[in-house]
């Protein structure tokens, strides 16, 4: 699928989230990788072959509300 010089990571490799962007929806959240991956903001992924990989970016104290 990819066409780049030097290829892109495939969808199955573990550094899968390094290949370039195609589509780019910071609106929406979400990005479509080269290599058929749907990368969303939070770090959750849909793979091509349909398998969801969940959210697996930490978030840091300034991202979790409390309540008053």
């Amino acid at each position: 699928m990819c066409k780049h010089q030097q290829p892109c990571p495939s969808a199955d490799s573990a550094d899968r989230e390094a290949a370039q962007p195609v589509a780019h929806f910071p609106e929406q959240g979400w990005s479509l990788l080269c290599n058929g991956v749907l990368l969303f903001e939070d770090t959750g992924e849909l793979l091509p072959d349909g398998q969801i990989i969940a959210p697996h970016r930490p978030l840091g104290t300034h991202h979790v509300a409390t309540a008053a």
